[in-house]
């Protein structure tokens, strides 16, 4: 079995584009148009998941709702110094500035660094550095 993608409903789609394949690098693979909405998948080339923007025709008047279940999409980035002044360069900042974690594993201890920050959407999006 194999993981595909997971879908989000967004508001702006291409500051959604935008958000995704400028600071996450991910690539526009395909787009399929729908009767009620467009479908627009991004595309992590290292492991291929996607993220499915689903833009609808009729929106809410404001933004969606969010669930409560949803957390948060997690990415690891190699520097996470890099990311952060990549990510202040195109607008966008932290809701919770990097910080490290310990994780107790089977076989020791892993050292991250971990920050947060939202997208144009309000989700939430985590950035994981290992060490």
């Amino acid at each position: 079995m194999k993981f595909l993608h997971s879908m989000i409903r967004v508001y702006d789609v291409q500051k959604s584009i935008d958000f995704y394949t400028k600071l996450f690098g991910l690539k526009l693979s395909r787009q399929a148009d729908l009767e009620d909405c467009t479908l627009y998948y991004l595309k992590d080339e290292i492991t291929g998941v996607e993220i499915e923007l689903t833009a609808n025709f009729e929106k809410p008047e404001d933004k969606y709702v969010k669930g409560e279940a949803f957390g948060h999409f997690a990415f690891e980035v190699e520097n996470i110094s890099e990311f952060s002044n990549k990510l202040k360069s195109l607008g966008y900042e932290y809701i919770f500035e990097p910080f490290e974690i310990v994780l107790k594993t089977k076989d020791g201890l892993d050292k991250l660094k971990v920050a947060f920050l939202h997208d144009p959407d309000g989700n939430e999006i985590e950035v994981i550095e290992k060490k």
